[in-house]
């Protein structure tokens, strides 16, 4: 029995080593039979099997995963600024800011997030913009430019609060507690995370409370629908008038007999 479990274990490690390369291959032919000016979305997909990276424990491994990350990202970036495809290039900016912070290179990460946030001003994509800022104040934060990173997180609480984001405002008091934790103020860290905290618990209870809702006119609509039915029935019934029944005269009656 033992010896069976070993051998099972065995054969699932197996089947998830072999089970990533097969995909990344399928994309990579994909790749060979698509036209040039759809290769970006092509570049990204393959790019995004890479920036798995942070689930492979191997360090060799997650190495290598990072450069192909970039190096395929940086494909798909070219491509996109070809043929001028503005979320195409926010996406790639974004993808790179995260492995040059996981690379500890933070000018680099630092440039990439920029170009996200200028593209997604002129875009007006406010949550992509509160999300990017937000990105900014976590790489300012490993630079020690903390007056900076709360710049930008208080530009993203101001955003998130006018535009009724609650759950990237959640995010972002999240962020400000873990910025107060690194510039040794843990009570206003406290407030910070609380505060995201009673936020999220807020949002779970819209959402329960909206599904009770749902569920109740569900129920209210199938027990109006089965009253009505019941009515319509009954006024069919009604409307059909009764057979009379034939009277039978006595000459049939003695003829019968």
């Amino acid at each position: 029995m033992k010896k069976f479990i070993i051998l099972s274990l065995l054969i699932l490690a197996g089947f998830k080593t072999y089970a990533a390369p097969t995909d990344l291959d399928s994309l990579k032919q994909k790749l060979q039979l698509t036209v040039d000016s759809l290769k970006g979305p092509v570049y990204t997909e393959i790019a995004d099997v890479y920036l798995k990276y942070d689930t492979i424990s191997n360090r060799k491994k997650r190495i290598q995963y990072q450069n192909e990350a970039l190096n395929y990202t940086m494909l798909a970036l070219h491509k996109y600024s070809y043929y001028s495809d503005s979320v195409g290039l926010r996406v790639s900016f974004d993808a790179l800011a995260k492995v040059y912070t996981s690379q500890h290179k933070f000018s680099q990460a630092k440039w990439f997030v920029l170009q996200s946030i200028n593209i997604s001003r002129i875009k007006n994509d406010v949550p992509n913009l509160i999300a990017s800022l937000i990105k900014l104040s976590t790489v300012k934060m490993e630079i020690k430019d903390y007056k900076l990173a709360m710049r930008d997180l208080n530009e993203a609480l101001t955003l998130s609060i006018a535009n009724k984001i609650p759950q990237l405002e959640a995010a972002v008091q999240k962020n400000f507690g873990y910025l107060y934790n690194r510039m040794d103020n843990p009570a206003k860290g406290a407030v910070a995370l609380k505060r995201a905290d009673t936020i999220l618990d807020r949002i779970k209870a819209q959402e329960a409370a909206t599904m009770l809702a749902i569920d109740k006119f569900a129920r209210d609509t199938i027990s109006a629908k089965k009253i009505d039915s019941v009515a319509k029935k009954k006024a069919v019934i009604a409307t059909k008038k009764p057979v009379k029944a034939k009277k039978i005269t006595s000459k049939k009656i003695v003829a019968a007999l």
